[in-house]
């Protein structure tokens, strides 16, 4: 039952052959028995009192297509009744009295929380070992990393812990986790998913997504994920609609954009092997490849790494030790409680890009660091508007890799933080633009000491093509079984 997709999961439910509660209590169990360190906080008798609601209106035929669905959250959604901590020893205990948007749409839509995912500490990380509760381990070599930041949402859905989990996305955190744990992971277009009680790190590029087993399970997600909330002032008005709706059309004469700059120097040559093989199955499935040319790709580090950091600056200013979070037990005065809160409070890499932060702000550097990544994160942004829109257009949706490698072992980059950030160079230009991007598993790349390691094919669109790129993703899984196969 574990191994079934959500919409196989439904049938199940709306025919009785199990109940919520069956659902719930089976990967209750199996979420008891890994050694992964995927889940932060499990409370057994809030998720079957859940459970037990979705079986009322399954039995009362109210059940929507998501009802009695098990579903895990990213630590960094708050959430009422369970602890919210974003990795962090400086919301340790913190449990919020609301839940944010998107906890609140699916419980609208009737799942069934497991608990909450492990995390890089505020989201700021490529590997989960940020984490102040430690690392997770990836489920198909457990002395690898998972990715990151939403290492926990990928690990739990690859192992099967759970059938469905929440992410979140600034400069690649769903898709590269789903690419290095062999799922697959949708980032939607910035402002579709409400960022309303999803802990901020960077405001400009944050996006809520889904990571599941396949494309369809995506759609069904971002179905109840997405909307216009009134409490963001980055949500977009848009009408509801349909994600699933075009899974099933032809990739007859789709163009695939694919750019020289995500197959240069620094690529591995097994992810390539991987990347070329899936893009070959798309011709055979009717699609056109097209050499474009995305110029600034090389340039979106050092944008994400002057923006990113500057905006969590000002976002991470709130937690002072005076109103919630940690405080110091011992201290002189009101600055020194601030300092020696946030000094105990915050890890190594939050430290460090808040300090990169106040640093790019800071009078006399503003405008020679901040003010021009905004300005070359405009051309970044023109670069893909010249691949995918207009009438000139050179592709309908753009294919590459989504790391230049596969998963690394658990502290081989730990000391040495640019190495991290080099590993989002592909994901990168796709957040800073606004973008949406996933990541399918498309094969396996050779792991340094334990064999095989998952590849994952990133698929760029338009903006609120996600429709379109869930159907192309859709159709790859349909000819092929990547996204089927499973860790010991």
């Amino acid at each position: 039952m574990h191994k079934l997709t959500l919409k196989e999961l439904s049938a199940q439910l709306q025919a009785r052959k199990i109940s919520a509660t069956e659902l719930a209590t089976l990967f209750l169990d199996r979420i008891e028995a890994s050694d992964l360190n995927a889940f932060l906080h499990v409370d057994r008798a809030l998720t079957l009192a859940q459970a037990q609601a979705a079986d009322a209106r399954l039995a009362g035929n109210e059940a929507g297509p998501l009802t009695g669905i098990p579903i895990a959250h990213k630590d960094i959604f708050v959430t009422r009744n369970w602890r919210t901590t974003a990795g962090s020893r400086m919301l340790q205990d913190y449990v919020s009295p609301f839940d944010a948007t998107v906890v609140e749409q699916f419980n609208a839509a009737g799942t069934v929380t497991l608990g909450k995912l492990n995390c890089d500490e505020f989201a700021m990380g490529s590997s989960n070992e940020n984490s102040f509760y430690g690392p997770v381990k990836n489920p198909w070599d457990k002395t690898a990393i998972p990715g990151g930041s939403s290492g926990g949402s990928a690990a739990a859905v690859a192992a099967r812990l759970a059938p469905a989990a929440t992410a979140t996305d600034t400069g690649g955190s769903i898709r590269q986790p789903a690419s290095l744990c062999g799922v697959t992971g949708i980032k939607p277009t910035y402002g579709s998913v409400s960022r309303y009680g999803m802990i901020a790190f960077a405001s400009s590029l944050d996006q809520g997504g889904p990571i599941a087993k396949t494309a369809e399970d995506c759609g069904l997600l971002l179905n109840a994920m997405t909307g216009f909330d009134e409490r963001d002032s980055t949500s977009l008005q848009r009408p509801k609609e349909d994600f699933t709706r075009s899974l099933n059309q032809s990739l007859q004469g789709l163009r695939i954009g694919v750019p020289k700059e995500f197959f240069g120097a620094g690529l591995a040559a097994d992810v390539e092997a991987a990347v070329r093989g899936a893009l070959a199955e798309f011709e055979k499935l009717g699609a056109t490849l097209v050499d474009i040319s995305l110029p600034k790709t090389e340039l979106s580090i050092p944008v994400y790494y002057v923006i990113a950091p500057a905006e969590a600056s000002s976002n991470l200013s709130r937690f002072d030790g005076v109103r919630y979070g940690h405080r110091a037990a011992d201290y002189k005065d009101l600055a020194d409680m601030y300092k020696k809160s946030r000094a105990e409070g915050f890890g190594d890499e939050v430290k460090r890009r808040i300090l990169v932060g106040s640093y790019v702000l800071s009078h006399g550097y503003y405008d020679a660091y901040y003010l021009q990544a905004q300005k070359i994160r405009r051309l970044i942004a023109q670069d893909f508007q010249s691949a995918l829109a207009g009438p000139d257009r050179q592709c309908d949706v753009i294919m590459g890799p989504v790391s230049p490698t596969v998963a690394w072992d658990l502290g081989d980059k730990t000391d040495d933080p640019v190495a991290n950030y080099l590993a989002d160079i592909f994901t990168l230009s796709t957040s800073l633009a606004g973008l949406p991007g996933m990541s399918i598993p498309c094969g396996f790349g050779q792991g340094e000491k334990n064999g095989k390691r998952p590849v994952g094919l990133q698929i760029i669109g338009n903006y609120f093509d996600e429709a379109r790129l869930l159907n192309v993703a859709h159709q790859f899984q349909q000819a092929t079984d990547w996204h089927l196969r499973e860790p010991a």
